[in-house]
């Protein structure tokens, strides 16, 4: 019984630390583009925030409500705002498939936010 009450306890802190670790990489990336970091760790605003960066309608977010639509619009989001820091396609990749890795890259590394365009 000990054991896997300790690799329950174990199991946690991982995971506690790589949320953490996600949540991290997106404040940083939220700041540099001029949005309060804090905006991370709300759901759904994050969503919005992240449409912003990316030079996309607020309402967007909407879109990911829909089956199937919101990996591809997560897909599109991810690479523009790779875009807007400078970034390649295959950085893009990167944020949609693992974004607990690509997040902190971007937000701690050197790359700076270009503004956006405006949304149509």
């Amino acid at each position: 019984m000990e054991d896997s009450n300790f690799f329950g306890l174990l199991m946690a802190i991982v995971y506690l630390s790589i949320i953490a670790l996600l949540i991290a990489g997106m404040w940083r990336v939220f700041e540099k583009a001029g949005h309060p970091g804090w905006a991370a760790i709300i759901p759904i605003y994050n969503s919005y925030i992240l449409c912003k960066i990316a030079g996309k309608p607020g309402w967007w977010v909407l879109l990911f409500l829909i089956p199937v639509v919101n990996f591809v619009i997560t897909l599109l989001i991810n690479l523009e705002v790779s875009r807007n820091f400078g970034k390649s396609t295959g950085f893009a990749i990167g944020l949609w498939l693992l974004p607990i890795v690509f997040y902190p890259v971007l937000g701690f590394s050197d790359a700076r936010y270009m503004a956006a365009a405006a949304p149509a």
